[in-house]
């Protein structure tokens, strides 16, 4: 076999060839010159006997690792740190360069089961990107909604604990970017009230039309011009970030369109969330178990033991923060739907778990679920469930 270990970076890449008898080492760069160089470097070696792999490095690999799925050559992402471990237990010495790194990756492929990558895992980036996009698009419209609520509590503090809302809802929107200060608010008349009615389906009722017209009324806030400025500035970005998530989710759904996945037939597992799950795991075959997909989410549990000393401890959370992440919250919803895995987080608080605690065993649960879903390509069924 030929091991070809390639260090990933920027501009240049580094690949070191290893066969059974000699080694070859070179540099090409990140560009079509480069790659067309990497092509003729590997056309002496059958397909079939090359096992190449490369550290998964974000971004910086993606156009490689396109290239090499185009010219039929699969390829292994392999985790980092699990390189730089292996080095550190073959090595005292702390030498770190990209040529040693393609080649300590090269000597790694000798010790591993090879996995590679299939073709339609490769694809998935497309809506791993958008995902995270999405989670990122979302915690920047949190932190203006943030900024929103610390001048609220500046020029109107009665406000946000009367419309008590965990974000701001599209009438509440309204009424700040149209009737900002509370003189404004506080002279709304019938008129107003009927588009407040309209735009919230019903739910804005004249009583509680009248009540905000009575605490802006009688407001202990100021309202300042520089205060008002900002409140408008974080109304006009929320905006622009609502109609990019919109778009984005819309993206993802039509991208899912061409992945059948069993993990939306689990009730409660909408479209985003089993987006979410499916691009970080990528291709799931890969996994021969559910402990693998454990650890990638990084929902295993540290262990320590020496002599008779034997301990568990925290989450090891070195795996996906939105893989993770995802499982959990989703995990909510999951059990809402589904009486079979309510019953698995009342057994874990009744033995004395915190709420987060029993949600992560719930999760490991869920992992299992999806791991024989995905692996049987079976529909969810509760009845089956032990």
């Amino acid at each position: 076999m030929i091991h070809i270990g390639i260090d990933v970076s920027k501009y240049k890449h580094d690949c070191f060839i290893a066969t059974e008898t000699v080694s070859h080492q070179f540099s090409f760069e990140n560009n079509q010159s480069g790659f067309k160089e990497l092509l003729d470097k590997l056309k002496p070696y059958s397909k079939q006997e090359m096992i190449i792999g490369l550290e998964a490095t974000g971004h910086y690999g993606e156009n490689l690792k396109s290239f090499l799925t185009l010219h039929g050559c699969s390829f292994m992402e392999i985790n980092p740190f699990l390189v730089k471990k292996f080095g550190e237990a073959n090595s005292l010495r702390k030498t770190k360069t990209d040529k040693k790194d393609a080649q300590l990756i090269s000597t790694y492929l000798r010790s591993v089961d090879y996995k590679a990558y299939h073709h339609q895992s490769y694809h998935i980036s497309a809506l791993k990107s958008l995902t995270r996009l999405r989670s990122k698009l979302i915690s920047m419209r949190t932190r203006h909604y943030n900024m929103m609520t610390k001048v609220l509590d500046v020029i109107f503090p009665e406000y946000k604990p009367f419309m008590h809302e965990r974000g701001y809802s599209e009438t509440s929107l309204y009424i700040l970017k149209h009737y900002s200060s509370p003189g404004r608010i506080a002279k709304l008349n019938d008129d107003h009230h009927d588009k407040l009615h309209r735009l919230s389906k019903g739910k804005f009722s004249y009583p509680r039309f009248v009540k905000l017209r009575e605490l802006a009324k009688s407001t202990i806030g100021v309202a300042q011009d520089h205060q008002l400025f900002k409140l408008k500035t974080s109304i006009s970005h929320v905006g622009m970030l609502t109609k990019d998530i919109d778009e984005t989710e819309r993206q993802i759904a039509s991208l899912m369109d061409r992945y059948p996945t069993k993990i939306q037939t689990i009730k409660g597992i909408g479209i985003i969330s089993a987006a979410i799950i499916l691009c970080e795991y990528g291709d799931i075959s890969l996994f021969s178990n559910p402990a693998g997909m454990l650890s990638y989410a990084g929902l295993d549990s540290t262990i320590k033991q020496s002599g008779t000393m034997s301990s568990t401890g925290r989450l090891v959370k070195r795996g996906s923060k939105y893989l993770r992440a995802a499982l959990i919250n989703v995990c909510m919803m999951v059990m809402i739907y589904n009486p079979v895995f309510y019953a698995y987080y009342s057994k874990k608080k009744q033995e004395g778990k915190h709420h987060r605690v029993a949600l992560v065993h719930l999760a490991k649960k869920l992992i299992r679920v999806i791991h024989h879903l995905e692996t049987n390509q079976e529909d969810f069924d509760s009845k089956k469930m032990k």
